[in-house]
């Protein structure tokens, strides 16, 4: 993220995690990442469709 945010200038970084990915949006949450929406059947994953929770910072939440 300070990569981004710092070398490159982003405003915006977002993840989209499968919602049964509970490691993975820990982790998000732990970075500050604010929960900002669902997609519906956003990926074909182990012979089924799953939603994907979308996650975002800002670079004005950045430390």
């Amino acid at each position: 993220m300070d990569y981004g945010f710092r070398e490159l200038g982003l405003n915006r970084i977002e993840v989209s995690i499968a919602v049964e990915n509970k490691r993975s949006k820990a982790l998000a949450e732990r970075q500050g990442f604010i929960e900002e929406g669902r997609l519906r059947q956003a990926e074909w994953l182990y012979d089924q469709y799953v939603d994907h929770i979308i996650y975002a910072k800002l670079a004005e939440e950045w430390e």
